[in-house]
């Protein structure tokens, strides 16, 4: 019995038949701006993950955030330090640094066209948050990304699945966290303890981050 349930599928195919004597890899991505990265991410992936079968989980961080309102952020740097140290004794999980090399604002299609090319032998499972499904029309190039990658939505309260997207439907179990929740509760003061690996708030704290709110 798989640990999550899939919605609309009965099995994982790949996501383009290549003739070949070498099977395809299959890997997932969670993007975001990690700033910082918390225990709701890395849930997220660890659970997409298994119950995928999923080679890898890369988490990917932005260098800027393609929104109209950008979002506040940290150096690239310490938020891909606090990652190293938040996926280092999982070995399903690794990193990917594309748009931090890339720098500029991050649109998934620009990355995953790239990364595409780069390593034609894999299929990518793009892993979003169902409060992010109804944004998807808004996406930069979403007609030709849905044909790039497989969606895959980790379901979520109050937010409906309805789509005219192809998603893989998971559950998996949901904390009310988030990054401004913990940078707020750093600057009041507040213990950010069992909200992040304990690597990451002792990192956070050497390094004095987020005291400002």
């Amino acid at each position: 019995m798989n640990c999550l349930k899939a919605k609309y599928i009965t099995e994982v195919e790949p996501l383009i038949q290549v003739q070949t004597t070498q099977p395809r890899k299959q890997v997932g991505i969670l993007g975001g701006n990690f700033n910082p990265v918390h225990n709701q991410h890395l849930l997220i992936a660890d659970q997409v993950g298994t119950a995928l079968n999923l080679e890898k989980v890369y988490l990917m961080p932005e260098y800027l955030p393609p929104h109209v309102d950008e979002k506040d952020t940290i150096e690239a740097e310490h938020r891909l330090n606090m990652l190293k140290l938040a996926i280092a004794d999982n070995p399903l999980f690794d990193i990917e640094q594309a748009e931090l090399q890339r720098k500029g604002k991050s649109y998934t299609y620009d990355t995953m066209k790239a990364l595409i090319a780069q390593n034609p032998d894999t299929d990518y499972y793009f892993i979003i948050g169902g409060d992010m499904v109804e944004y998807l029309p808004k996406w930069y190039k979403i007609d030709e990304l849905v044909e790039m990658v497989q969606f895959v939505g980790v379901k979520r309260p109050g937010y409906s699945i309805d789509t005219p997207y192809p998603i893989i439907w998971l559950d998996a179990p949901m904390m009310d966290l988030s990054s401004s929740l913990i940078r707020k509760k750093i600057a009041q003061g507040c213990s950010i303890r069992y909200l992040v690996p304990e690597a990451v708030r002792n990192y956070i704290l050497e390094k004095g981050l987020y005291l400002e709110s």
